[in-house]
């Protein structure tokens, strides 16, 4: 008997695979076994997690759960079809993704809700050990358990240049991001935000020429991107014009950016499908800014600046307009403020992270601890506390310490769902997400692209030094 048979027959008949297509014989039974499923995928052995993979995507598929781009959604509303009233919650699933998006479906279903996406960067896919065809069948395997149907987004985030290695080899650089692009595509990844602005060189005495290298590089791995998408899919590309972290953003950084990209595009792929939005820096930074006791400072972002340049985004450019990054740890009545400001998309992470850990058992949480001391020393900077050092490196513990977080008590489990679902209700709410379910069915044509199952058998891709780079 052969692994996939083998794997099968545990089941008890809920798939079948047929000429390398996956159908669904028995929805209840898959439900069933999807926690095991979920887990095998996640910290089993090969090839049973690579074959737990391709089940998963192609019943997925057999079952109406399509991965999909949301880039006409998103054109639409450039062009003022679609009005600019919610903000689309993209959210880093970075720890038990299979529990955390089983809450996003469940509160998505009770209020209606279809625009929002499940997002992973380069940097989450290094230090969560995640690679993409893992992340998705976490995703789908959650759609699947909730009963959803209909597209799902799912992202490449911060798909971005290492500054020190682009100084090194340049072109060994950009190609480490065009192979992660082709692995995220192949695993149904149609939503990809390429991230060059670590490039931008604010020494240059203009802003165009500050912009150059970064909008060169975005709109060469745009047009990378147009070649590799599937038949009828058109990937949502994202840009970005400056760092998160930074200074905020200006119309001036905005229009210089979207000029040289527009143009450089136009030269190197003719008639080439640009940009569906822009990321843009507002004051807010990743993870938070964390105090000597732990505790996460208050942050004012600029919604002001960020109203503007979404509309810039969308009347001058027919994006969709500014998304806002680095927003999770922001106090609780900040986010009704998004939509207000008409910010197409917000990126959410470090929050669902800290959830878990807050309920963490306590010997776990010190093995924690205990390997950050001595593995991450060299990243405790001088004056840190203990609390802010932890807090600030305890995501690099997510990869080794993987298989006892999926082996956490059940009740431990229970109380972590049970904040995330809350987290989810709260923020979709906010956000004003409720019924965009109609807003997806309109803009968006499901595209069924079949899984290979030899693209799953293949070897994964390589794992990186992704200390340098952004969630």
């Amino acid at each position: 008997m052969t692994a996939l048979e083998n794997l099968l027959a545990g089941l008890d008949g809920a798939l079948r695979v047929e000429g390398g297509t996956v159908r669904v014989e028995d929805e209840q039974a898959l439900k069933r076994h999807l926690p095991r499923l979920s887990e095998i995928a996640a910290v089993g052995a090969q090839p049973d997690r690579a074959l737990v993979h391709f089940l998963i995507r192609g019943a997925a598929l057999d079952l109406g759960i399509v991965p999909s781009s949301i880039n006409d959604l998103y054109l639409a509303r450039g062009r003022g079809e679609v009005a600019p009233t919610f903000t689309v919650p993209a959210m880093n699933l970075r720890v038990l993704p299979f529990l955390a998006a089983r809450a996003v479906f469940k509160n998505a279903l009770a209020i209606d809700a279809g625009a929002f996406i499940f997002e992973i960067a380069r940097s989450e896919i290094g230090y969560t050990d995640q690679r993409p065809a893992e992340y998705m069948a976490q995703i789908l395997a959650a759609a699947i358990a909730e009963g959803f149907r209909g597209p799902v987004f799912v992202q490449g985030d911060h798909f971005q240049i290492s500054p020190s290695r682009f100084a090194e080899n340049p072109d060994a650089e950009v190609q480490a991001v065009r192979d992660l692009s082709l692995e995220a595509v192949r695993a149904g990844f149609y939503n990809i935000d390429v991230d060059t602005s670590t490039l931008v060189d604010l020494s240059k005495p203009t802003i165009p020429e500050q912009q150059e290298l970064n909008y060169k590089l975005s709109a060469e791995l745009t047009a990378y991107l147009r070649q590799i998408q599937p038949e009828g899919i058109t990937i949502s590309v994202g840009g970005e014009i400056g760092e998160v972290g930074g200074h905020n953003s200006t119309e001036p950084e905005l229009r210089a950016y979207m000029d040289g990209y527009n143009a450089h595009l136009a030269e190197i792929a003719p008639g080439a499908v640009g940009l569906s939005k822009i990321s843009i820096q507002t004051g807010t930074s990743h993870g938070g800014v964390v105090l000597p006791d732990g505790t996460i400072a208050k942050v004012k972002v600029d919604f002001e600046t960020l109203k503007h340049l979404s509309r810039v985004a969308r009347e001058v450019y027919g994006m969709a307009g500014a998304v806002q990054h680095g927003a999770s740890t922001l106090p609780e009545d900040a986010f009704s403020k998004f939509p207000e400001a008409e910010a197409c998309e917000i990126h959410l992470a470090t929050n669902f992270m800290n959830i878990l850990y807050n309920h963490m058992p306590t010997d776990l949480l010190e093995a924690v601890y205990a390997y950050l001391r001595e593995h991450h020393a060299h990243e405790r900077k001088p004056g840190m506390t203990d609390e802010q050092f932890y807090y600030k490196t305890r995501k690099r513990a997510l990869k080794p310490f993987k298989k006892q977080i999926w082996a956490l008590p059940d009740e431990v489990k229970e109380a972590v769902f049970h904040d995330w679902d809350a987290q989810f209700r709260r923020l979709f709410r906010q956000l004003n997400i409720g019924g965009t379910k109609a807003v997806v069915e309109r803009t968006i044509t499901r595209v069924s692209v079949q899984p290979r199952l030899e693209d799953y058998l293949a070897a994964e891709g390589v794992a990186e030094d992704v200390a340098d780079l952004a969630d």
